[in-house]
């Protein structure tokens, strides 16, 4: 073979990313920033090592975290070296572990031909095993006991390797028992979970070193991709297996280390160097994506973690547009601006499928969602639309029953959830009954309630769900829909259903519920909320422009868009809250990589949004902008941008803008700012009131920020004694009594 030196793919690449291919013996960590070009240099230099006759394909093992990484990782060799790159021992962690395994599988009581069962099996042997013991399953759920079974197997533990102290606090200090049996069960059925794929790994390299040799002498090289991202077990699989060669390459970003909830633990990187004491470190801070102040923005922000190794961004592009960072009065007032700019781009050239829109938690996207639709700008949700998801649709199904008793369609859905043991059976049973008698399922139910057809204990569990619904009807009339969702989902045993299952999906599925509260309180009614929604769910259109990209901060990793938008950044939201709780410094400096990688998607524009009122369970809350605000150096963001109603952010005095000037087209947000002496503020253009604020006169009332209780936040436009004509920004126009509404000062 001629020397890859000669290569296009090695010329093609800067100096560092050179020496990170030319560097094949010996540990190395090659620290690769963002869109530092990682795949490019770990693919060059494993074809680097075939071409210098190092080691033959057989005997590389490179190592990837998804399917689809390491099937794009194989497409690359393959250009490279041609067919032997199927030689190559290429794949994620448990495809690797699964064939050892399954070339051992005796070792540890398991046959070859071992199945590997899938998350929805492992919850119902967990199940099984947790009746057997006579625990309480809506207490405490199967699907966090897999959680916690799922979490030791992460951190390595086998049942004999627990702490009592780690057992105590789950199912009456039985967990470690349930763990015991269900290891026990999996052998009887030869199967295996993914956990026990490199845990049963570990056990087999620890416990036969004849084995652990064998392998050792078969795999000379080692490759690791998003090192940052490995876990506990995963770490001490490839510590182990790497042992005797000491010939391993990993290839990450401690900046980018963000799934720490998921067992990822960032000291496994930053320890690389203690681990092997003649390890190499190369970083790649060369940066192919975005403009020059977009990366003194991430560079600026991820310096202030202590918990890092250094290495700074920085590109040979030009510094490009300064950051837009606006900030505005509430949710609806964010989602109208960013469709504005929106518009904006896509006027200027953008293609839609080249804006995103990052939020840090899920429920954030409702507002976004929404304002899209109305205006009509084509978007998709990455993961499910806000309407789409599961516990959403739950709960609408409840209160659609609520609403109207014969919806079907809503009652089958809900009736078993939670499960309360109305199962197939009972369902088909009431189905059959209105089929032929040509009624409702809910009026079925009613029937056969007065038979003996159903089971006692069916029939007393069905009759409380009957009576519910008619006590939650009545309520419809008495108090506000609101109120009268949030009863739902408690008496249900709805929002019991998922507290108990204790995982961080059911968390975030929570936070989902509150938001539904939320947008409920923007109507007068249930009625014209479940309208709405209908509108809202009311088929997708496929643009021409493609559409844009609404997804979470983590979902986003690996991505890269023109324009990035970053909205939420307040304390509580933005750094999150429960992550500051939970793990204190460590959960901070996790949401700053976070932020690191969300203005890292940028190539050419950034938005970043802040609000100064946030509804929460219906009532307004007071927001405090991210503390990552103040560490955005003043001299690349915009001051120029004419943003709206403003936020006190004099504690972030680091952000100075001129507050000068007089220009009346200016909403009242900015005056309100000047007349206070507001620091560090952004005022949007209000194009939507900017004739009739150009006369506002703060002596009066027209242009003035106002809210009602039940009608929101809006505008006053006229006034005829004691009558306001005021343009809600949910409800619209409306004529109020000005004793109910509250000026905003």
């Amino acid at each position: 073979m001629t020397q890859f030196y000669n290569h296009q793919a090695y010329i093609d690449l800067n100096d560092s990313q050179k020496e990170a291919v030319k560097n094949l013996d010996g540990p190395l960590l090659v620290l690769s920033g963002a869109g530092t070009g990682k795949t490019r240099v770990l693919t060059a230099r494993l074809a680097n090592l075939l071409y210098s006759n190092k080691t033959k394909p057989w005997n590389i093992l490179a190592v990837t975290f998804t399917n689809k990484a390491a099937k794009e990782m194989r497409i690359r060799l393959e250009s490279l070296i041609g067919p032997s790159a199927n030689s190559v021992w290429l794949g994620t962690f448990h495809s690797i572990a699964a064939r050892i395994l399954r070339e051992n599988a005796e070792v540890v009581s398991l046959n070859s031909n071992y199945t590997i069962i899938t998350p929805d099996d492992q919850i119902r042997l967990i199940k099984q095993i947790m009746i057997d013991q006579d625990i309480d399953i809506k207490k405490f759920t199967p699907k966090a006991m897999s959680n916690l079974i799922n979490s030791w197997k992460d951190k390595g533990y086998k049942p004999d390797d627990i702490n009592q102290s780690d057992n105590d606090f789950f199912a009456n200090g039985k967990a470690i028992n349930i763990y015991k049996t269900y290891q026990s069960r999996l052998v009887t059925l030869n199967s295996a979970d993914f956990g026990d794929l490199l845990l049963y790994n570990l056990t087999i390299f620890t416990e036969n070193l004849d084995i652990l040799e064998k392998y050792q002498s078969k795999i000379l090289y080692f490759l690791v991709d998003e090192y940052q991202d490995t876990n506990t077990i995963q770490y001490l699989w490839l510590k182990l297996f790497a042992n005797k060669s000491k010939n391993i390459c990993c290839v990450g970003d401690d900046d980018q280390s963000i799934y720490g909830w998921r067992g990822a633990q960032v000291g496994n990187i930053l320890k690389f160097e203690k681990d092997y004491t003649s390890a190499k470190i190369i970083k790649l801070e060369e940066n192919y994506r975005s403009t020059g102040r977009i990366l003194e923005a991430a560079n600026s922000i991820i310096a202030n973690n202590k918990e890092r190794l250094s290495k700074k961004l920085k590109t040979s592009s030009e510094d490009g547009d300064k950051i837009d960072l606006i900030s505005v009065w509430d949710g609806v007032e964010e989602a109208k601006i960013t469709s504005l700019e929106i518009e904006n781009l896509y006027s200027c050239g953008f293609r839609y499928d080249q804006i995103a829109v990052l939020v840090r938690a899920g429920h954030q996207t409702r507002y976004f969602e929404e304002r899209f639709v109305d205006i009509g700008i084509p978007y998709k949700v990455i993961g499910a639309k806000f309407y789409e998801r599961l516990e959403i649709r739950d709960a609408l199904a409840y209160l659609r029953v609520v609403q109207q008793p014969n919806d079907d369609l809503a009652l089958e859905r809900i009736i078993n959830v939670p499960k309360r043991g109305l199962g197939t059976n009972t369902t088909s049973l009431i189905h059959s009954y209105a089929k032929k008698n040509n009624i409702s399922f809910f009026s079925a139910s009613q029937e056969l309630l007065m038979t003996d057809e159903l089971r006692p204990n069916v029939k007393r569990t069905l009759q409380n769900l009957i009576n519910q619904f008619i006590d939650w009807n009545n309520h419809n009339k008495e108090i506000s829909h609101t109120d009268l969702a949030l009863k739902v989902l408690e008496e249900s045993g709805y929002i019991d259903h998922w507290q108990n299952e204790n995982s961080i999906e059911s968390e975030g599925r929570l936070e989902n519920l509150k938001e539904l509260i939320n947008a409920m309180s923007g109507f007068d009614n249930l009625s014209g909320f479940l309208e709405h929604i209908s509108l809202v769910m009311d088929g997708d259109n496929e643009a021409e422009a493609g559409e844009v990209s609404l997804m979470t901060l983590h979902a986003a990793k690996g991505l890269e868009f023109g324009a990035v938008f970053l909205p939420g950044w307040e304390e509580g939201i933005f750094p999150s809250q429960r992550s500051i709780d939970e793990l204190g410094l460590s959960g901070l400096e996790e949401e700053r990589r976070l932020a690191y990688v969300g203005i890292t998607r940028a190539k050419k524009r950034l938005f970043i949004t802040f609000a100064a009122n946030r509804q929460i369970h219906g009532l307004w809350q007071g927001s405090i902008p991210s503390r990552f605000i103040s560490e955005l150096p003043k001299k690349i963001i915009n001051e120029n941008i004419e943003g709206n109603l403003g936020a006190d952010v004099s504690s972030y005095n680091q952000i100075d803008f001129d507050l000068s000037s007089n220009n009346s087209s200016y909403g009242p947000g900015f005056l309100r700012a000047k007349q206070k002496g507001i620091r560090g503020l952004n005022v949007y253009k209000n194009t939507q009131f900017e004739k009739s604020v150009s006369s506002v006169n703060l002596n009066l009332s027209v242009g003035q920020r106002v809210f009602h209780q039940k009608f929101g936040m809006g505008f006053i436009i006229s006034s005829d004694g004691d009558k306001l004509n005021i343009n809600f920004d949910k409800a619209g126009e409306k004529k109020v009594v000005s004793s109910f509404i509250k000026i905003i000062d």
